[in-house]
């Protein structure tokens, strides 16, 4: 069950704050109140009331040009991004800096909070000056353009022979040959040393542009949206990292067995995984090696992807029985428009980002995803996930735009994963994907197994790709070091090592789509915690009584009254009040998630007994 998905709608469109249902700037700038006037609140008022009507009007032409350059990739319409990219950030550069006469006057709330959440909008925020505006959208469209259409090509002539990255994670995913992972994963990892040199001047140019916003580099401007201080979100981070990582070391020490079991003394790097054995790119889940891992062969097996071939599932018949669970809480069904311009299937006679993506094209109903959709397991669970933005995004289209997106991008990434945790064994076999499930303990292990492959083992990863970033933004890691501290903070966090020498020569995180595509990513690491959160309220708000994983609210109204009074906040109030009204507390807590995989944990200390774990 793959978990971390992509980002809403591609990486350009997270740089104009489309992610989360941020909008970029259009064309119309409200005007400045005269320079020799002392500004007002009124005046606060309707600068952002103009601004955000601004946005709600010229929106829809960039998100088109973006859609565009990620669905038939070519140089014509990259530039076409690229351009409305540049004319886009140009206007909210134009809008900031006027944002910043209304320092100091006495604002209501609302009008306080659009100016800051105006500061935010761009995780790619541009230089004043307009080449080097250009030159970082031409820089982030290339860097996206490379990595959609990168492929590792082998042999000469006849004998030539080229893989893309879904091709090499087939390997991955399905041999069991050492060598052919390791060139498998060799492979992959050729495609980023090329844009190298471009991401180090990207983040020169966003960062000359984030100390023009204010902030002493962009990883502080990321850090800034979480209704508390760049300090003080970083630390949290960090407690919550501390609160689950006991069981994550439980679970990498048993895996790492297993590996050892199978390949030998390649196996294991002291005391770590080797990245290419995980069955994942990037070592971020590892369901994908169940079959070397599972402990009780074949108890409460659930073949999903079988029964989505069974019964004959293509593209359409999966996202529609995605949206009717979301239905089934009285959310409403998705507009026609959805089915008609989503992009389910990957196109035969064009390039484009296959990465899973969901859109809001005009803060008036016009939503979509971007998916390459294959009848198994992990592509239908991906668009439960991928339907929980787009609800979130149809809940919040009637705030005003600068308050549309979630709470803090963490809930954005966790409300899709909240209904995915509601896909219990019976919900699956009350819609005719699985048999009727058996009930054991040893049954219960494997379930649970299975899940934390991918959901506690990608806690680590998903911290870890932003505190490189951070170091990476403010100087701390310089461009002559970017390889090494990745592996530092590979070794650090998850215990992975890689499986060959990896010099400067290369740029392994740029192997990661987040990372040219400049995607902030502590979002995913915060929606694990999340999801679990949310989903033991909803299971309150249902009535469940039992074990926290047996539930599942598939059909239930109040649960999903409870969800959906929640999305409609979107971000027009600090998260903590809006975490508050869901759950009860105003903290994230990973409470819930050790809540859900006690019975694991407990039988992980069991199996690692007397083996030497840690790294």
């Amino acid at each position: 069950m793959k978990i971390e998905r992509a980002p809403l709608a591609g990486a350009l469109a997270v740089a104009l704050a489309l992610l989360a249902g941020c909008a970029p700037s259009g064309s119309d700038t409200p005007a400045a109140p005269a320079a020799d006037a002392t500004p007002t609140a009124a005046q606060a008022d309707a600068f952002v009331a103009e601004v955000n009507q601004a946005i709600r009007t010229e929106y829809p032409e960039v998100a088109s040009a973006q859609w565009v350059s990620v669905t038939y990739i070519n140089g014509d319409t990259q530039m076409l991004a690229a351009k409305a990219n540049e004319r886009s950030l140009g206007k909210l550069g134009e809008r900031i800096e006027q944002s910043k006469r209304f320092s100091g006057v006495q604002l209501s709330p609302d009008t306080a909070r659009g100016l800051h959440l105006l500061k935010l909008q761009a995780p790619m925020p541009a230089p004043k000056d307009p080449a080097k505006l250009s030159e970082l959208t031409q820089i982030a469209t290339r860097m996206e353009g490379a990595y959609g259409a990168g492929r590792h090509c082998t042999g000469e002539g006849e004998a030539k022979v080229c893989r893309e990255l879904g091709e090499l994670e087939t390997v991955l995913r399905t041999s069991r040959d050492h060598d052919a992972q390791l060139d498998a994963w060799a492979g992959w990892h050729t495609i980023s040393p090329a844009y190298r040199a471009d991401y180090t001047r990207f983040v020169e140019l966003v960062n000359e542009g984030s100390r023009e916003l204010g902030f002493a580099n962009t990883g502080e401007l990321w850090r800034s949206g979480y209704d508390m201080s760049p300090a003080e979100f970083e630390a949290e981070a960090d407690r919550l990292w501390d609160q689950v990582k006991p069981l994550y070391q439980d679970l990498q020490c048993y895996v790492r067995g297993k590996l050892e079991q199978t390949y030998g003394e390649k196996g294991s790097v002291d005391g770590m995984i080797p990245a290419h054995l995980t069955g994942n790119m990037w070592a971020q889940q590892w369901g994908n090696i169940w079959d070397l891992v599972e402990p009780y062969k074949g108890a409460g097996s659930l073949d999903i992807t079988a029964g989505l071939v069974k019964q004959g599932y293509d593209a359409e018949k999966m996202v529609r029985k995605a949206e009717e669970f979301y239905t089934s809480l009285g959310m409403p069904a998705l507009p026609a428009s959805f089915y008609e311009k989503s992009q389910l299937v990957k196109p035969r006679d064009r390039d484009v980002v296959c990465h899973a993506s969901a859109w809001d094209m005009n803060f008036q109903g016009d939503v979509r995803i971007k998916m390459c959709i294959q009848p198994t397991e992990d592509e239908f669970t991906t668009i439960y996930h991928e339907l929980g933005h787009i609800y979130y995004y149809l809940a919040y289209n009637h705030l005003p735009p600068l308050f549309q997106s979630g709470a803090h991008d963490g809930f954005h990434e966790a409300i899709g994963d909240t209904i995915v945790l509601a896909m219990t064994p019976q919900y699956l076999a009350s819609i005719g994907l699985v048999d009727e499930p058996t009930t054991s303990q040893e049954a219960l292990i494997n379930s649970q197994l299975r899940m934390a492959l991918d959901k506690v083992a990608f806690l680590p990863f998903g911290k870890l790709i932003d505190q490189w970033r951070w170091a990476v933004f403010d100087g701390r890691v310089a461009p002559a070091d970017y390889n090494k501290a990745w592996w530092e903070l590979r070794a650090k966090y998850q215990g992975v090592a890689p499986p060959s020498p990896r010099g400067e020569e290369f740029f392994d995180a740029g192997a990661k789509y987040h990372v040219p595509g400049n995607t902030p990513y502590t979002r995913y690491f915060l929606s694990h915690i999340l999801q679990f959160q949310f989903y033991k309220a909803l299971c309150d708000a249902a009535g469940h009584q039992g074990p926290l994983h047996t539930c599942s609210y598939y059909g239930n109204t109040e649960a999903g009254a409870k969800f959906w009074a929640m999305l409609q906040k979107g971000q027009g109030q600090p998260w903590q009040k809006t975490m508050a009204e869901l759950t009860g507390g105003e903290q994230m807590d990973a409470s819930a998630i050790l809540d859900y995989f006690a019975p694991l944990q407990t039988w992980l200390k069991e199996q690692n007994a007397g083996k030497t774990c840690g790294w």
